[in-house]
This record gives structure tokens, C-alpha cells and sequence, in this order.
């Protein structure tokens, strides 16, 4: 059993995002294994990246701010490496097709398993043209994690069938980002995922309350927030540790109540 299998055994898993490098390198370094510690069961760790077309503009003002701090992918490997000696949960890079193709896909996937990174999204490669990284993640056993929408309609379960880690629900249209109200029927994604294949399901995009992390989790395998916590660190910058793993407690308790 993987780190990821792991993560979703007999419970609903709480999995949380951070931008790598924000607001720089130490702070995040030191926040991770304190993330892990107040209950997050998967770690995802963003790649910042000049022209993120998933996210909404709380986690593109993160990715500036890590720019800035001088994060690069080299940087935050041997970040990774170093916080994997300290945790046991599965850590998920988020980034996009152009840093991985800069670097070298194989090479990217290399340091990927050499680091301990479990797996990676990437939100800018459609499931039809997967096999452009795939090969490179099979040879190093990184989980290429899929993403399915509520504009996915008949393609979801040609996707679940095919699908590694976990599967990513996107809850809402559009970008990341805080919503008030979450009104897709994620209930029906997860049916005509679970139809053609036992991948755990974890929603995202728009949950940042307790009450949307249970109702997300009710009828998933888990809940991911992103935005909310990045808003945190902005608020407090190198001091967002204590506040960070607080919100992570609250929201953990909410996905565990589901």
C-alpha cells in the first residue's frame, strides 16, 4: 500500500494546499511537517509558476510572492527532500505542464521520486493528452492524479477508469478560489466515478468553511482547500504557522464528522 492509498484508508481525508516559497523557502519548510502534525492527510505543495490558469487570484498573488522570495523548482526540491525525513503523509506537487517541459519531463519525475513526492497534477493537461508525462511518471511511480469537472459529463468515467492516487473533483467552474456556496451536484460526479472504479474522491475548489469541508466530504472520500489557507499566510506572512494548523485542526474535525 502507497502513501496515498494510506491516506484514505477507513477514513475521509483532509488534504491541504500550500504555494511552495510562500512568502519563501523557510517558512514553508517549516510549515509542512506542522500541517502534517495538526491533520492534514495529504499535502499538496504548489509550483509557483508566472501564468497559472487554474487558479484565481489569491494563489496567483502567491505565486508572485514566491517568485520574488527567488523559489525555484531546484529550490523546492531540495526543500522536499528535506521535509520528507520529517513526515509520513503523502506530499502532491501542483504545477503545470510548461515548468515540467523547462525542466525535462523525465528529469522532472526523476527528482520527483528522489525527493519523495508521491504524485502530481497538472490542471493544463487534458486526460486525452496525458500520455505526454505519463510514461515519465509510470517509470518513477509518481501517481499522475486526474482531475474530472462538472463539464466532464460522459468523459468522467473514461477518466476514473484510467485514474491513479486519487481522483480530484473540482466542485465549481472557473478558477480556485473562496466560494459562499457550492452548488454543483457533487454527489452524481463521485455515483458515475464510483460506477466503473473504487479510486478515492476528494473535492476542491471553493470549500473554506467548516460546514462545506463536511458537506464536500458527506458524499466524497475527502475534502482539499487551498485558497483559504493561502489567504492565511498572506494575512500573517512568516507567522502563519500557529494560524495555519489551527484552521487545519477545525477542518480536519469537520471532514472526520462527515
Amino acid at each position: 500500500m502507497n502513501r496515498i492509498e494510506k491516506a484514505f484508508e477507513n477514513k475521509k481525508a483532509f488534504i491541504a494546499f500550500v504555494t511552495g516559497g510562500d512568502p519563501d523557502l523557510e517558512t514553508t519548510e517549516a510549515l509542512i511537517p506542522q500541517m502534517a502534525q495538526a491533520g492534514a492527510d495529504i499535502i499538496e505543495i504548489g509550483i509557483p509558476f508566472s501564468d497559472p490558469i487554474a487558479e484565481g487570484v489569491v494563489i496567483q498573488q502567491a505565486d508572485e510572492r514566491a517568485l520574488r522570495a527567488q523559489t525555484t523548482t531546484d529550490k523546492l526540491f531540495d526543500m522536499v527532500k528535506r521535509v520528507r525525513g520529517k513526515v509520513d503523509v503523502p506530499l502532491v506537487f501542483m504545477t503545470y505542464i510548461n515548468p515540467i517541459y523547462t525542466y525535462g519531463t523525465e528529469k522532472f519525475m526523476e527528482k520527483c521520486a528522489e525527493c519523495g513526492i508521491d504524485g502530481v497534477i497538472v490542471p493544463d493537461v487534458p486526460f486525452e493528452e496525458r500520455q505526454e508525462i505519463q510514461d515519465a511518471c509510470d517509470a518513477q511511480k509518481v501517481a499522475l492524479i486526474s482531475m474530472i469537472a462538472p463539464t466532464s459529463k460522459e468523459r468522467i468515467r473514461l477518466i476514473a477508469k484510467n485514474a491513479e492516487g486519487f481522483l480530484y473533483c473540482v466542485s465549481s467552474l472557473g478558477v480556485t478560489g473562496v466560494r459562499s456556496n457550492i452548488t454543483t451536484n457533487v454527489s452524481e460526479m463521485v455515483s458515475q466515478v464510483k460506477a466503473v472504479s473504487d479510486i478515492p474522491c476528494a473535492v476542491g475548489f471553493g470549500i473554506s468553511t467548516p460546514k462545506q469541508a463536511r458537506e464536500m466530504a458527506a458524499v466524497s472520500d475527502g475534502a482539499i482547500v487551498g485558497s483559504a489557507i493561502v489567504k492565511i499566510i498572506a494575512q500573517y506572512g512568516k507567522n502563519c504557522i500557529s494560524p495555519v494548523c489551527d484552521y487545519i485542526r477545525e477542518m480536519k474535525a469537520a471532514v472526520l464528522a462527515a
